[in-house]
């Protein structure tokens, strides 16, 4: 028998998530039977998408269950193996984090390619943040070379990677984000050519506006709410809005705030298209072979955050929505695994 320790959703948050909304326990596992293995996570991915999960109710991904583990991306080894396509040694990708070890059959448990980069990178850069940059902003976004392009949430693992698509586009990049050492790295090494504090700014579409002269062909928003008005305020004829998130949103307690100026979509004629990255799952290993060229060409570049222990899954995810990351957000539960990218340990 093999003790491995669970994150469970203990109750629905009523607005931000709290520690006392989580529950850890330990569960006993037995040996793998017959095509089955037992993995060992290894890495386990924290994402914003996660806190709509934790509410009841349809939406475009099912609820987490309450008393039940939670789930998410994960990156594991297989430890002990009786099924034929599984190798005890392999590293796996799946979607059943939060927690140390589990039993599988194989189902929605693909193996990592031996391309060099670090596993950690399947869960950020490589993985669906990543995907969702890319498509976000050369399908729905349709990105032009030498556009202007406007990105909210940009120190965050989605938002730094669309910068950096953007940048290898000759497209000037305008960033927003929420501290000077967030603006530093966004300009220093991620390479926009202007940073928007939007703490320290009392009007975020004059900022914009300063930034972004001639206005902007490209909105990739993970914000929404004053960052989606103060595009509208500054959107080019003919411009794009991406709506990837509404992280400003997702701990409301009462009525979302009204959007103003949308009478821009008209008058500018934009065309504004939220996405669930999922769509493009059929296209993903397209999308993932151009990232991989860029990426070993030393034009990507990832930077992650992380929690050490499963016990702490918990704080990174209530981290995640306090803006206590820069880059990717991960847990990571197997302190001996090679670190492979640029890491900030809380």
């Amino acid at each position: 028998m093999i003790e491995s320790k669970e994150i469970l959703l203990k109750s629905r948050p009523k607005g931000p998530p709290r520690p006392e909304d989580f529950a850890i326990v330990t569960r006993e596992l037995s040996e793998p039977a017959d095509g089955e293995f037992l993995i060992r996570n290894i890495w386990m991915s924290v994402d914003p998408y996660m806190r709509g999960r934790m509410r009841a109710g349809k939406s475009y991904v099912a609820p987490f269950e309450l008393g039940e583990p939670l789930q998410g991306g994960a990156v594991g080894e297989v430890m002990h193996s009786r099924h034929p396509d599984f190798e005890e040694g392999q590293l796996v990708l799946h979607d059943k984090g939060w927690r140390e070890f589990l039993l599988s059959d194989g189902a929605g448990v693909t193996r990592l390619p031996p391309t060099g980069a670090p596993s950690e990178l399947y869960l950020g850069l490589l993985g669906m943040p990543g995907m969702t940059a890319y498509f976000g902003l050369f399908d729905v976004g349709a990105l032009q070379d030498g556009d202007t392009v406007f990105v909210s949430g940009a120190a965050g693992a989605v938002g730094s990677t669309v910068c950096q698509l953007a940048k290898i586009k000759s497209c000037r990049v305008v960033a927003s984000c929420g501290s000077d050492e967030k603006a530093k790295w966004l300009t220093q090494d991620i390479g926009v050519d202007a940073v928007i504090n939007y703490r320290d700014c009392e009007d975020l579409g004059a900022a914009l506006a300063a930034a972004a002269p001639d206005g902007v062909d490209v909105f990739f928003d993970n914000v929404g709410g004053e960052h989606l008005e103060a595009a509208l305020l500054n959107m080019r004829q003919f411009g794009r809005i991406v709506e990837c998130g509404m992280i400003s949103e997702y701990n409301l307690t009462g009525e979302p705030p009204v959007i103003r100026y949308l009478i821009n979509t008209i008058i500018k004629q934009l065309k504004i298209e939220g996405f669930i990255v999922g769509r493009y799952q059929a296209r993903w290993p397209e999308a993932m072979k151009v990232m991989m060229e860029w990426y070993h060409q030393g034009l990507l570049n990832s930077r992650s955050t992380v929690y050490e222990g499963i016990e702490r899954a918990p704080e990174a995810m209530i981290g995640l929505f306090e803006g206590h990351n820069t880059g990717k957000m991960l847990v990571n539960l197997c302190s001996q695994s090679n670190l492979g990218i640029e890491v900030e340990f809380i």
